[in-house]
């Protein structure tokens, strides 16, 4: 039988994530500046002697092919090494290059602790596996969940997937699904995200601030097979990430906005869905964390069968862009959008 969304196609879209670290800073510095060869020299001595944050970075180095020539294995070699000391997004962006090079019967461990920590890429894979029943056991309640956390923190790909999905997944599995996504929400840590379950990882010795990267986009539209496949759109490359160090900041309060205008010409999107409830219950965590966003209006746009959160009016593209950053800040997506 064919699968509802063929792991193969999926390993092409995949990007991995960022993150800096403040041991390294020196080398980091000289990265911001562009200064990669730099960089490299600071860092490879301290890798070398089993520094798990610059094993980190050459990782990302040799991914990115910056100061040095671009390659794969010593990428993989490199976030292996970090991740066997317990540097959580070295094991994350380990699982996706693993998967993406083929390598995906080893990856789905890695991926499934990652999906577990919430990485949405993670559990777009791990939802796939568990629809089709590849690579691990079929689990149709808990795909449709991982499915829906991934398209609840923007993956177009997931959002695309679950409107096929509702075709296939009976409606009483679906809202055990839905019951257990919000569980997973609230950090619910016994509930099992895959039938073979894979042991905890340990933290990372020191903290990371990930750097932020847009969801891809399908560039064409999903063709539904006849029997219960669900394909995953070819989507766009996604911009090259970039080390940047973190130091330990102050708590800081939710972020606020301005005022709404009584008649303004621009909205922000804050995502596409495939079912109105997802989009109303989004609105309904976002107006919770981001002070001032339930002043404004939300709009619920259709597309066909997608239905788009929006909000506004809002006076000025200033305010707009204004406005994603605090959504963004509260880590949802945020698009401005001209009326």
């Amino acid at each position: 039988m064919k699968h509802i969304l063929g792991l193969a196609a999926i390993a092409a879209m995949m990007g991995v994530t960022a993150p800096a670290l403040a041991d390294v800073k020196t080398g980091v510095d000289a990265w911001q500046q562009g200064d990669y060869a730099k960089a490299i020299a600071e860092w490879r001595p301290l890798a070398q002697g089993g520094d798990p944050d610059a094993q980190f970075n050459l990782g990302q180095a040799y991914k990115l092919g910056r100061g040095v020539p671009s390659d794969l294995n010593v990428a993989l070699d490199w976030y292996r090494k970090a991740a066997q000391q317990g540097h959580l997004r070295a094991e994350d962006n380990l699982a996706l290059l693993m998967f993406q090079q083929g390598d995906r019967a080893a990856a789905i461990p890695y991926l499934q602790r990652a999906s577990a920590r919430g990485e949405p890429r993670a559990q777009y894979i791990v939802g796939t596996a568990l629809f089709n029943g590849d690579l691990i056991g079929k689990d149709w309640v808990r795909a449709y969940a991982l499915m829906t956390r991934a398209s609840a923190s923007g993956l177009p790909q997931a959002a695309t997937s679950l409107e096929q999905m509702d075709k296939y997944i009976p409606e009483d599995q679906r809202r055990q699904g839905l019951a257990l996504a919000a569980s997973l929400e609230k950090g619910d840590k016994g509930t099992t995200l895959a039938s073979a379950s894979p042991p905890p990882a340990r933290s990372a010795p020191s903290a990371v601030r990930t750097t932020e990267l847009p969801p891809s986009t399908p560039s064409q539209p999903v063709t539904l097979p006849p029997r219960p496949v669900v394909k995953p759109a070819p989507v766009a490359p996604r911009p090259a990430p970039q080390v940047a160090v973190a130091k330990p900041a102050p708590a800081r309060p939710a972020p606020t906005v301005a005022a709404p205008s009584a008649s303004g010409g621009w909205r922000v999107q804050l995502g596409a869905f495939g079912e109105e409830g997802r989009a109303r219950a989004l609105w309904s965590q976002l107006a919770k964390k981001v002070g001032g966003l339930s002043a404004y209006q939300p709009y619920l746009v259709k597309a066909g069968a997608v239905t788009r959160l929006q909000a506004g009016p809002i006076a000025s593209s200033a305010d707009a862009a204004r406005l994603c950053g605090a959504i963004k800040a509260a880590g949802s997506d945020c698009m401005p959008r001209k009326m």
